[in-house]
């Protein structure tokens, strides 16, 4: 196995840890703000996504190409007469951010997050089974 190689793997994994723990807290970001109808913008809170890009044309790893805003999905209009954020009404605009959705990208990024940890101890038991057998 070449060096290149060896290193290529590592960067690979470690790409894959930073983007999937940003992914994370990002997640976690739209789960805290959820019901947040309003924000220093106005309006209420909208849904962020972290979108991942490959780190240039050599495949060495995964980068964050940007954390977009989802302007697409439209806000929840729910009746709640007594809210302080009310409009004329009685409706409320909320999030665009659906909790079980939010649940399965956090499923899907920890277990990412593992796979990647995962390779990375891989990797450091074949260099100390190596560093074993040359001693």
């Amino acid at each position: 196995m070449a060096v290149n190689a060896v290193s290529s793997s590592v960067d690979i994994a470690v790409s894959g840890l930073r983007a999937q723990s940003r992914r994370m807290n990002v997640i976690a970001e739209n789960l805290a703000n959820a019901h947040t109808t309003r924000t220093t913008g106005g309006g209420a809170y909208r849904r962020k996504e972290v979108v991942l890009d490959t780190a240039g044309d050599d495949p060495t790893g995964v980068r964050i190409e940007t954390i977009r805003t989802d302007n697409e999905t439209p806000l929840k209009r729910v009746r709640m007469p007594g809210h302080p954020d009310a409009d004329g009404d009685g409706f409320v605009t909320l999030p665009n951010v659906s909790i079980p959705t939010e649940m399965m990208n956090l499923v899907v990024a920890s277990r990412a997050y593992q796979a990647n940890a995962a390779v990375l101890k891989r990797y450091q038991q074949s260099v100390d089974t190596a560093l074993e057998l040359l001693r």
